[in-house]
């Protein structure tokens, strides 16, 4: 199996090479280590959960629309190096389950798409966050901050895709909703610093775009 992982991550830096906007191979590579990192504290089968981190975006709708629904990118590597089947259809499972989806997010069926799952939303939030989130707006075309726009509550799955609002929004209607919605004891931890500094983050983001000086008297 180190080969199939080797390849995978080969096969992953190819497919996401011109990618600037937060789903880049560096996202995958990052949710790989994160996850194979839970599953050896959370007792799940690293080698299933280290090649569906791999290939999580593989099939992405919003990567790779064309191959979506029957995750053709992710399907066709793995047979193409080998996997028995029931590795892919494992795999397969895994990659389905792992997106945010709003109110209609589900909880994965297995151990290793636990660890997938927390990893991908890790890599959500917390600095890195934070900027994956407003790479992925800019090349969206969105705005950073509109106030007369206000944030969506409690969106379901196809509310949620369809919404095109500005990045600060993005924090309120899923960034902030992660901590909670983690599976492992160990992300869970890890996800509570990530959380706090986000939150420090955009308080400090729009005392800035206010032009609010908390201590006006020693700003110079």
């Amino acid at each position: 199996m180190t080969e199939l992982i080797e390849a995978a991550q080969a096969y992953v830096e190819t497919l996401f090479a011109a990618d600037a906007g937060g789903h880049d191979v560096s996202h995958t590579l990052r949710v790989y280590r994160t996850a194979v990192f839970l599953a050896e504290h959370e007792g799940a089968d690293p080698v299933i959960t280290g090649l569906a981190a791999l290939l999580h975006d593989a099939d992405d709708v919003k990567l790779s629309p064309a191959t979506h629904e029957e995750k053709l990118n992710a399907v066709s590597f793995l047979r193409e190096h080998g996997a028995p089947e029931d590795t892919v259809r494992r795999i397969v499972k895994i990659i389905e389950e792992v997106s945010f989806n709003g109110t209609d997010s589900v909880v994965p069926s297995s151990a290793e798409g636990m660890c997938v799952q927390d990893a991908d939303r890790l890599d959500a939030i917390g600095a890195v966050g934070v900027a994956r989130a407003f790479a992925y707006g800019g090349s969206r075309g969105r705005k950073m901050y509109d106030p007369a726009e206000p944030p969506g509550q409690a969106l379901d799955g196809a509310s949620y895709r369809a919404r095109q609002s500005c990045t600060v929004n993005h924090f309120y209607e899923k960034l902030f909703l992660l901590k909670d919605m983690m599976n492992t004891e160990t992300a869970k931890r890890l996800a509570a610093d990530r959380d706090r500094f986000m939150h420090a983050f955009l308080e400090e983001f729009l005392n800035e775009w206010n032009a609010f000086f908390v201590d006006k008297e020693n700003c110079w």
